[in-house]
């Protein structure tokens, strides 16, 4: 197999050779993606499920339900036959290995599906978003930001106290100067276009952040993947696989993406930092030029989206080490030697077979837990009703009666509430309700108020102050100011 890469001193070096671009369009997802059947469906529906709004997983039937509304209305448009299998199956389809466009996994402690997005689907989505024509292509912004990057590569490598010294006296000058200008009156505003320009930049670099987090996610998952199949295989010592494996967290731990994952970290955790990024972002989005563009207003919270990509990142790690500490329960290891050994038998045989699985089902299981029945758990006896219905009419007197309560209810999303509150909670350690309702404005009237209050009522964190009454305000459809007057609700991390 040729190699797409070659790693010389840490610097990557693409070779786009016949032989190499003949494997990648057998083997890698992203091109299968891209000349799949049905491409255009399955691109459009992971950009607007996945992608858009930055969601990491999925639960099978949720996602199921979604595909099958675009199915819906995509056979409205194309006609019935445009589509005729399942939104079940195309979504296994798509995560079945041969394509590799979603991931199929149980969480822990969880019995119900889930699906998440590969890297490759989503460098697949972004290639074809890249094809779209951009409003302008702005490149002045891009030049300085290579001379920033090479002037802090060439400042950052100097090891002479001296020559940083020099460097930092002559940027004092300039600063000095720069500040008598400004104060006789004379300094440069950006225009729209350079705005507009660094704006664009900005809103890139931002998604494509979060399309490096999922593959640093799915880096740290193969990881640890590797770690089971070594002690699946192991023949040797405990002592020395533990070694190996303590060396292998020290060279993930000190490479250039361990380190540059644990910077981040460090950088996007701090409370300072979240706050300066958010009031950056306001300033910029209250901008007029900014405001023309009609941006789309999620990338005001983009750090939060990083902070939850970052999260699901950490959250890989930590199974990376709580495979570890099974491992050296010695306890657990002395008693459960023999069933180890018989499971070890059977991924070893597994992984072995895993490059040419045999055809048809070779394996089957009735279900995947048992069924228990107790005795007392089964209902009494109980004889039937017999209804008594008589054969007379009952004559009304021909009053009518308005139907339209019963087009008007009103269903609240308890999950989108609860979100809403975690989400104010990831910056602060307690949020009252009216603090919830001003980030987070009612749009449904007084029952999403009693649905917040009903979610504090069953949260054991929450804590109420009947001495303390505020005031909570919301307009209906109409425009119309509503009020209601309540105990003081905290909700708390």
């Amino acid at each position: 197999m040729t190699s797409l890469t070659n790693k010389t001193n840490g610097e990557c070096q693409v070779r786009l050779d016949f032989a190499t671009l003949t494997q990648l369009r057998k083997s890698h997802p992203a091109w299968r993606l891209l000349v799949a059947e049905h491409a255009p469906l399955i691109i459009a529906f992971l950009h607007r499920v996945f992608i858009e709004p930055n969601i990491r997983i999925m639960a099978e039937d949720e996602l199921v339900v979604k595909l099958e509304d675009e199915l819906f209305t995509l056979r409205e448009i194309e006609g019935i036959n445009a589509f005729p299998r399942a939104a079940l199956e195309y979504l296994n389809d798509w995560a079945d290995d041969d394509r590799g466009w979603l991931r199929k996994f149980y969480p822990p402690n969880s019995d119900a599906a889930h699906f998440d997005l590969t890297p490759a689907a989503e460098k697949a989505v972004a290639w074809l978003a890249g094809l779209l024509q951009r409003a302008f292509v702005g490149t002045e912004s891009r030049l300085l930001t290579v001379f920033e990057l090479l002037q802090q590569m060439v400042s950052g490598a100097e090891v002479d106290a001296e020559t940083r010294v020099q460097e930092l006296e002559r940027q004092k000058e300039q600063i000095d100067a720069e500040i008598g200008r400004i104060k006789d009156g004379d300094f440069d505003v950006l225009d729209d276009t350079a705005l507009r320009e660094r704006f664009q930049q900005l809103s890139a670099l931002a998604r494509e952040l979060l399309g490096d987090f999922r593959e640093v996610e799915q880096n740290f998952r193969q990881l640890d993947r590797t770690l089971r199949e070594q002690i699946a295989t192991w023949a040797g010592s405990k002592g020395e696989l533990l070694e190996q494996i303590f060396g292998d967290r020290d060279a993930i731990a000190d490479s250039d993406q361990g380190k540059s994952f644990r910077a981040f970290w460090d950088f996007i955790m701090s409370p300072e930092r979240q706050e300066e990024l958010s009031a950056l972002l306001e300033t910029v989005f209250d901008m007029e030029s900014i405001a023309s563009l009609h941006a789309d207003t999620r990338l005001k919270r983009i750090h939060y989206d990083w902070l939850e990509a970052g999260e699901h990142t950490q959250r890989t790690v930590a199974k990376l080490s709580q495979q570890l500490r099974r491992y050296l329960d010695n306890q657990a290891y002395l008693e459960n030697r023999r069933i180890m050994q018989l499971l070890q038998g059977i991924e070893a045989n597994a992984l072995a077979v895993r490059a040419a699985l045999p055809k048809g089902s070779f394996m089957t299981i009735d279900r995947q837990s048992p069924s228990i029945n107790l005795p007392m758990e089964r209902p009494l006896f109980s004889p039937p009703l017999k209804p008594i219905i008589t054969g007379d009419v009952l004559l009304g007197d021909d009053t009518t009666f308005k139907a339209d309560a019963l087009f008007e209810q009103i269903v609240i999303d308890k999950s989108k509430l609860k979100t809403n509150i975690r989400k104010l909670l990831r910056t602060k350690e307690q949020a009252t309700l009216p603090e919830v309702i001003a980030q987070y404005p009612i749009e449904q009237g007084l029952a999403e108020l009693v649905t917040y209050f009903a979610l504090a009522g069953a949260d054991d964190k929450a804590i109420f102050h009947e001495e303390i009454r505020e005031q909570i305000f919301w307009h209906d459809d109409k425009g119309v100011k509503h009020g209601a007057t309540l105990p003081r609700i905290i909700f708390n991390r």
